[in-house]
């Protein structure tokens, strides 16, 4: 006698991270550009001999006009990529419609080249364009490598920019928002704020966390630097 035992469904396993949501690469450039950015420019206006509340003003209007720039930017740029990918699909759906065999072929064509031999490529292609909704979608990502059902969201990359950079440039203006007239403790909060951003950013692209550290100290400190002397430079010609 034999006995039926049903088997439980394959678990589909993620092993990656998702890379493809539109988030990572502006939040990462905002956090630091609005870091830099904002300490270069604080830097600069306390080189310059400006009082605590002008440093104050001039950080919270470098944070607001940098964190709206980054924003838009992001948006326009990921907006229009968006809607490039669009037409080629349009033109992918239109070029199916009238080129069928002509578009088959071209799959053929594409799975040899991945050491497929003809014959199973051609079966593959054609069990794959039997299905006009799967056809086009098949042929979008092996032609143009792109996933028609995971475009980058411009409303995530604006989002995810304003706020990384808003985040970002608020940490060196911190110390001045409680009292601070110097450049001192500032300097002390955004070299750390460097570091573990530099290590952050190591870490989520398997990069060694120092490397990643130390570049982005050097990037943020040259930067200051060179800002808060044309402040000291023009703060004593003005003087």
């Amino acid at each position: 006698m034999s006995v039926d035992v049903a088997l439980p469904p394959a678990e589909r396993h993620q092993h990656h991270r998702d890379v493809t949501g539109g988030w990572l690469r502006p939040a990462v450039f905002g956090a630091m550009d609005g870091l830099i950015s904002n300490f270069a420019l604080i830097s600069g206006v306390v080189g310059g001999g400006a009082s605590n509340t002008i440093v104050v003003v001039t950080g919270l209007a470098g944070l607001a006009a940098g964190a709206f720039s980054m924003a838009a930017g992001e948006y326009t740029s990921v907006a229009s990529q968006a809607e490039l990918m669009r037409a080629e699909i349009d033109i992918e759906k239109a070029e199916l419609e009238r080129n069928p065999e002509g578009e088959l072929a071209e799959l053929v064509a594409l799975y040899e080249a991945r050491g497929l031999d003809a014959e199973t490529a051609e079966g593959v292609a054609r069990q794959l364009t039997a299905q006009p909704e799967l056809a086009w979608r098949v042929h979008v990502r092996e032609e143009l490598g792109v996933d028609p059902d995971d475009l980058p969201s411009p409303y995530v990359a604006a989002f995810s920019s304003f706020t990384a950079f808003a985040l970002g440039a608020i940490v060196p203006l911190v110390p001045f928002m409680l009292g601070a007239t110097g450049l001192a403790v500032a300097a002390v909060i955004s070299v750390l704020g460097l570091l573990g951003a530099g290590a952050v950013v190591a870490r989520l692209t398997a990069r060694p966390w120092w490397k990643g550290a130390l570049r982005q100290l050097a990037l943020g400190v040259a930067a200051a630097a060179a800002t808060f002397g044309i402040g000291s430079l023009v703060g004593t010609s003005l003087s």
